[in-house]
C-alpha cells in the first residue's frame, strides 16, 4: 500500500543562515533579509475554481470535541477551506473546548453526544440526511467507525451515499477488537489520509487494505506564526526571574507524551543550568501524578504546570528550548509550530518526528524514555547559543519549505473535488 505524496516536499534541506547570537532569555526571531532566500510555496496563490454544479458539501466528523492535535487540524482545515468552493459542516461526537472554539469562529457545530455507537450512527445519519454532503471526512478512531457506518446507513435508506474519507491522526496501538473493526470498515471507505509515513506503516501493519492512501502532512499557518510576538508576561505570570531560560513542552498530560521522562531528566539539566525553569503547558489525566513526581524529585521549585493556555503560539515563541519527549507520535504538530517560531527543538525519535527533523541540523532527536539523552540535548542547546540559533533557523526554513498549511489544505481540497466529481458523474448534483 503506497501512499500518494499529496503534500509536502520529501527531499531537500533548508539553506543555511549565518547564525546570529541572542541572549538565552531573549528568543531570537528570524528576519529573512537580503541574501537569505528560501522556497516559499505557500506564497503561491491558489487558482482553484468551484466545480461545475456548485460548492462541494463536506461534513467534517470529529470523534471528540476536546482539545488535541486532531482537533487543531480540523480547525485549521475548516477555517482555510475556500468558502466559494466548499460548504462545510462540523459534527462532533462529544462536547468540548474545540467545539466552543469552532463556534466562536462562526461554525454551526452539531454535537451528537451519545456514547452508544449504534445510537450515534443513527443520529449522525439523520444529520447527514438533512445536510446531504457529498463528502464525509472522519477524524480519529470513533469518527471513522461511526462516520463510515452512518454514511452507509444513508445508502440503505435510499439516499445518496457520500464519499467517505478518513484521516488517521493517532499512533495509538489498537486492541485486537478495534483493529478487526477497522479492517472490516476500511474497504468501505473511499480514501485514507495519513499524516506521516510512520502512520502509513502503522495502518499497513494493522491490515487496513483495499482503500487508496494519501500522505498529507499537517501544516502550520505561517502567516500567523511569522508575526507572532513572544508572550511578554511569561516570567511575571509564574514568578520566573527575568534572566532565567525557559524550557517548555506543549502537549496533553497523558502517558504517551513522555512528560515523566522530561521530569526525570530535569535534575541533570538543573545541575548544569540551575537557573533554568521547566514550563509544562497542557491538561490531561496525568497532571496530579506528574506534580507528585516533580515533588518526589525535588524539582517543584523550578517546574511550572501551566495548564491550558489560550495563547500557545505566544508562549512557544517565548521558550528558549521547545521539547516533545513523546513515546509515540503520529507527527507532532507542536514541533512544527516551535520550528516555525524559530525555537530550537528537542524531540523523541519516534513516529513521524524523524520526517520533520534532521538530527543536528533542524533540531535534536533523542531516544524515547531516555532521561540522560534528553537532559544532554537540552543542556547542549542552553549552553551553545550559536548552535541553538543555527538549528532554530534551519528548522524555521524547513517548515516554510515543506509544512505550511496552504499545502495541506490544497491537497485536501483536491481529494474533496475528485470525490465530488465522481459522485456527480454518477448521481448528478444533489439539490
Amino acid at each position: 500500500m503506497g501512499a500518494e505524496h499529496a503534500a509536502g516536499r520529501v527531499g531537500g534541506t533548508a539553506r543555511e543562515h549565518a547564525p546570529g547570537h541572542a541572549a538565552h532569555h531573549e528568543p531570537n526571531h528570524v528576519d529573512n533579509g537580503p541574501g537569505h532566500e528560501i522556497e516559499e510555496p505557500c506564497l503561491e496563490q491558489s487558482d482553484r475554481q468551484p466545480l461545475d454544479g456548485g460548492r462541494v458539501r463536506v461534513a467534517e466528523v470529529m470523534a471528540t470535541g476536546t482539545n488535541g492535535g486532531a482537533q487543531e487540524h480540523v480547525y485549521s482545515l475548516v477555517t482555510r477551506l475556500n468558502p466559494e468552493c466548499y460548504d462545510v459542516r462540523v459534527i462532533s461526537l462529544s462536547h468540548g473546548s474545540s467545539v466552543r472554539r469552532l463556534q466562536r469562529a462562526g461554525f454551526d457545530v452539531t454535537v451528537i453526544d451519545e456514547m452508544d455507537d449504534s445510537k450515534a450512527v443513527r443520529g449522525l445519519a439523520d444529520a447527514l440526511a438533512a445536510f446531504k454532503p457529498e463528502v464525509v471526512h472522519n477524524h480519529m478512531y470513533r469518527a471513522e467507525v461511526v462516520g463510515t457506518r452512518a454514511a452507509y446507513l444513508l445508502g440503505e435508506k435510499g439516499c445518496r451515499r457520500p464519499a467517505v474519507i478518513s484521516t488517521i491522526h493517532s499512533s495509538r496501538i489498537r486492541c485486537a477488537e478495534d483493529r478487526q473493526t477497522l479492517r472490516r470498515l476500511t474497504p468501505l471507505m473511499d480514501r485514507l489520509i495519513v499524516v506521516s509515513k510512520a502512520i502509513e506503516q502503522k495502518i499497513r501493519e494493522e491490515g487496513r487494505d483495499g482503500t487508496p492512501v494519501s500522505l498529507i502532512y499537517n501544516g502550520v499557518d505561517l502567516q500567523r506564526y511569522n508575526h507572532q510576538q513572544p508572550c511578554c508576561t511569561l516570567h511575571e505570570d509564574y514568578a520566573i526571574p527575568e534572566a532565567s531560560p525557559i524550557v517548555g513542552v506543549v502537549a496533553r498530560l497523558e502517558a504517551e507524551k513522555g512528560h515523566r521522562t522530561l521530569l526525570e531528566a530535569w535534575p541533570t539539566v538543573q545541575a548544569v543550568h540551575p537557573e533554568a525553569w521547566l514550563l509544562i503547558v497542557g491538561e490531561g489525566s496525568e497532571r496530579d501524578s506528574l506534580e507528585a513526581e516533580a515533588a518526589d524529585l525535588g524539582i517543584s521549585a523550578h517546574v511550572v504546570f501551566a495548564g491550558r493556555r489560550e495563547d500557545v503560539p505566544a508562549v512557544t515563541a517565548a521558550l528558549d528550548v521547545a521539547v516533545l519527549p513523546s513515546y509515540r507520535e503520529a507527527q507532532g504538530l507542536s514541533v512544527l509550530e516551535a520550528m516555525a517560531l524559530s525555537r530550537p527543538v528537542v524531540a523523541s525519535r519516534v513516529g513521524g518526528i524523524p520526517e520533520m527533523i534532521e538530527d543536528g541540523v533542524s533540531g535534536l532527536m533523542v531516544p524515547p524514555n531516555d532521561p540522560a539523552a534528553l537532559a544532554g540535548a537540552i543542556n547542549r542547546l542552553l549552553s551553545d547559543h550559536s548552535f541553538a540559533d543555527m538549528i532554530a533557523r534551519r528548522g524555521h526554513d524547513l517548515v516554510h519549505e515543506r509544512f505550511c498549511i496552504e499545502l495541506m489544505v490544497d491537497a485536501v481540497e483536491t481529494i474533496y473535488d475528485e470525490a465530488a466529481a465522481r459522485l456527480r458523474a454518477t448521481h448528478g448534483v444533489a439539490s
